[in-house]
Formats: C-alpha cells, sequence, structure tokens
C-alpha cells in the first residue's frame, strides 16, 4: 500500500476515533475476575523473516508478547497459544480447504518448524497449543470448551486482529442454461457463492472483534441478466441478497457490509472458463479498461466513514444505465397488474422517499498514477 494512501486511512480512522470518543463511545468494559491469555498465530511462518506469510513489525511485536506473558505468568493467567497447521497439502483429500487457492497455506504443514511456535515466545509446561485451519481461533476448535471450564470470562489477545475482509473470488460458466453441466454449475456456486460464506463466516469473530468492514465483489450482472451467463448471474444475485442479510445481522455488532458492483473491465475471468471448457483462444478482455477503478472503490468501501451498501462502478454511463434501467423494469414488473398496484403518483412519491436519503452522486475514485517509465 502506498505511503499516500497509508497516510490518507490514518487521517481517516483518526478522525474517526474522535469523533466517537467525543459522543461517549469507545468506553472500556475492563476486565473480569477470571481472565485468559490467547496468543493467535505467533508461530514461526509469521514471526521469522523469508516466510510467505511473514509479518512486518515482528521487532516491536515479539518482546511486546514477550513483556504480556511474563505479566500473566508472574499472576498465574491461563495461557494459551493458536498455530495454523494442515495435515495434508497434497493432493485431492487436503484439509486445507479453498484457502490455497488463494493464499501459500501449503507451508503450513503439520509437524514442521514453520507451524511451531516461536522459540523466543514459546510455551511453558501446561500452556496449551491450539491448532485450527480457519482465521478464527474458536470456530472449529476445543478453545470455548476450555475456556469455559476454566471459568474465564476475559480474554486478552496478542497477535494479529483483522479490520476488513474482501471476498474477490470469481469464476465464469459460459453456455445455455440448460445446456450447463451439473459439475460446472457446482464449481461456479462454491467458489462464487459459498467461498464468499465460508470465508465471512470463519473471519467473522475477528471482524466482529474489531468492528470492522467487510465487502464483497458482485457485479452488475447481479442485476442485469442475458443468454448464456446464467449462472453467473445466478450467483451475483445472490450475492446481492448475501450482502443485505448479512448488513443487517452484522449492523448490531457494529460491523459494516457493503457490496461492490463492477462493470466490464479486464479480468483473466473469461480466458480461464474458456480454459476450463476446453477451448482455446477465447476470452481475451484487454479491450476493456483496467480495473483500477473498482480497487479504488473497494478501498473507498472499507475506508469512508459511513459506507454506502452499494457501491456500482461502471467503465462507462452505458452500463451504467442499462443497469439502473434493469432494476427500474422489475420494479414495474413487482408492481404491475396486483391487487395492490401503485399509480404513478405513488412510485414517484416513493422513489423520492428513497433519494432523499440517497447520496446525489459518489465522488469519483482516486486512482493513483503509475510512476512514470524511465525513459533511458
Amino acid at each position: 500500500m502506498g505511503r499516500d494512501i497509508t497516510d490518507a486511512l490514518e487521517t481517516i480512522f483518526s478522525a474517526d476515533s474522535e469523533l466517537y470518543r467525543n459522543r461517549g463511545f469507545m468506553r472500556r468494559v475492563g476486565f473480569g475476575e477470571r481472565p485468559a491469555l490467547i496468543n493467535i498465530d505467533l508461530a514461526n511462518a509469521w514471526t521469522r523473516p523469508g516466510n510467505p506469510l511473514t509479518c512486518d513489525g515482528m521487532d516491536m511485536i515479539v518482546p511486546g508478547v514477550q513483556r504480556l506473558l511474563a505479566a500473566s505468568r508472574s499472576k498465574g493467567i491461563p495461557i494459551l497459544f493458536t498455530t495454523t497447521a494442515y495435515a495434508v497439502t497434497e493432493g485431492p483429500s487436503t484439509d486445507m480447504g479453498l484457502w490455497h487457492h488463494k493464499i501459500p497455506v501449503e507451508v503450513l504443514k503439520l509437524g514442521t518448524d514453520a507451524v511451531a511456535i516461536d522459540e523466543r515466545i514459546a510455551p511453558e509446561p501446561g500452556e496449551h497449543v491450539i491448532v485450527k485451519k480457519h482465521a478464527s481461533a474458536f470456530f472449529g476448535t476445543h478453545l470455548a470448551n476450555m475456556l469455559r471450564a476454566a471459568a474465564v470470562d476475559t480474554v486478552m489477545r496478542a497477535g494479529r486482529g483483522l479490520y476488513a475482509l474482501v471476498n474477490n473470488a470469481g469464476v465464469g460458466v459460459g453456455g445455455r442454461l440448460t445446456d450447463t453441466k451439473e459439475e460446472d454449475f457446482h464449481f461456479l456456486m462454491d467458489v462464487n457463492l459459498y467461498g464468499p460464506y465460508r470465508v465471512t463466516k470463519a473471519f467473522s469473530p475477528l471482524i466482529v472483534a474489531s468492528k470492522g468492514r467487510i465487502t464483497t465483489i458482485g457485479s452488475i450482472s447481479g442485476i442485469l441478466t442475458g443468454p448464456n451467463s446464467g449462472p453467473y448471474s445466478m450467483s451475483k444475485h445472490a450475492i446481492e441478497a448475501f450482502a443485505d442479510v448479512l448488513a443487517a445481522e452484522m449492523a448490531p455488532f457494529g460491523v459494516r457490509v457493503s457490496v461492490v458492483e463492477p462493470g466490464n473491465y479486464n479480468s483473466e475471468i473469461a480466458r480461464s472458463a474458456a480454459r476450463r471448457m476446453g477451448a482455446t483462444g477465447f476470452g481475451d478482455r484487454s479491450r476493456f479498461k483496467e480495473p483500477d477503478e473498482v480497487a479504488a472503490v473497494v478501498l473507498q468501501a472499507l475506508s469512508e466513514a459511513n459506507p454506502k451498501r452499494r457501491y456500482m462502478i461502471t467503465p462507462n454511463q452505458r452500463e451504467a444505465e442499462i443497469t439502473i434501467r434493469k432494476a427500474i423494469e422489475v420494479l414495474v414488473q413487482l408492481n404491475e397488474g396486483q391487487p395492490y398496484t401503485y399509480d404513478r403518483d405513488a412510485l414517484v412519491n416513493m422513489l423520492d422517499e428513497s433519494l432523499a436519503t440517497a447520496r446525489p452522486r459518489t465522488p469519483a475514485p482516486i486512482v493513483a498514477t503509475p510512476p512514470a517509465k524511465d525513459s533511458k
């Protein structure tokens, strides 16, 4: 992330924090009578240099954790550690799930030095190490049972937190809907729909803990439909509902949810689909704009103080128009010929009420200018 963007985010978050502090938010609950310390993923794969998952700032984090461990041990506070590890990292029977398609978790082989807790902050006898397969220390582990058994009422966390999640997996399948093979249909839904669901479910405890943001990449195909793109459009329509339900369920926890709906930009989705279906020489999308605007809108959704539910971003006016016209067409079809049909004046009044709470125009996303090439 560039320095300019980092400075902008720090300014935004500082202003937001000050606003909430002045309004009486950000109060401290304090500790209970039975605290426990959980050290999240402080294994060599994250703390030592030269690994694909190495985190920055360990020269500050490790000494801080050492002090925290010493203080906790002096008070007899229960201490637990987590690491992420997989028993099978090759072949079709892997227990890595879909993660290894996105990040190199295959380096987290059970029993290797990579997944061992860093010896500088190593567990002492009696301190448990919980092996997990997801981001959450609770999901799929016995951590909650251990804490309940120890009557723990306060959890202190050392390690890495998570403020934002972007669900950005997507594949396509071409052809008529009734001619689509069932295995191709399942493959697409497994990535486009089950993927965001599974990842969000795994990471949600961390996002809730930080009162963070969840953004999912949808598409204007979640509004539009057309021949030969049925499964893809169906998956993106489902993402629209996914975002709405998730937003309603996460709001009480202070988590903001958005969906970004891009139009046609350059990507490898069509070429990958053609290659998977054995059709070579198809799927070139280089005629479309690069998706820098989409990335800028994602940053906007994650950083602005009052994020929108939906961020449609299209490369031209025409794609925006046909998408809005389609949404209006659906409204007219819903209203048409039913016992409680609204006349034009009533519909216009409803539209005016909604427009009164909407932004008239979102500023154009700021796309970083690439550095000039050396002319030598």
